[in-house]
């Protein structure tokens, strides 16, 4: 292979290595959009059906500390680990291990929500989050 073929070939997987990623970012931005749409919804049907949110907390990375957040919403998983806050955005309720955290609370930023909860996880429990949502409004005001 000569260097005008080694340079065609470079550039060409560059362009292909380019293509995969859009299509992968363009198919992870519909996710992602259908996933909010079933948040909204879920928020919605929540204050129909008058399920109070509560104040969320997060658990440290160890597992050995709870915090305080300012976020306010409903659990999704018993092991209270995933939430929608009120303002219809996904949370993942784990943090780092902080002293500060424990003094004035966590601070947790929205995550991206997917559509299969718990999806590449190491735990091996994943649920669409249709359903999950659908099962935490059929349990009500009672929840673990």
């Amino acid at each position: 292979m000569d260097a005008d073929d080694r340079a065609a070939w470079e550039e060409q997987r560059r362009q292909a290595v380019a293509g995969h990623g859009a299509a992968l970012e363009a198919g992870r931005a519909a996710e992602a959009e259908q996933a909010g749409r079933l948040l909204a919804d879920f928020v919605r049907r929540a204050g129909e059906r008058g399920l109070p949110p509560v104040v969320l907390r997060a658990r440290a990375f160890d597992g050995h500390a709870t915090y305080r957040t300012r976020l306010r919403g409903w659990y999704l998983k018993a092991n209270r680990s995933v939430a929608v806050g009120e303002d219809g955005r996904f949370y993942v309720l784990s943090v780092p291990s902080s002293l500060r955290a424990r003094i004035t609370g966590a601070d947790v930023a929205p995550s991206p929500a997917r559509l299969i909860i718990g999806a590449g996880g190491g735990d091996g429990e994943t649920m669409p989050l249709e359903q999950l949502l659908q099962r935490r409004l059929d349990a009500g005001a009672v929840w673990p």
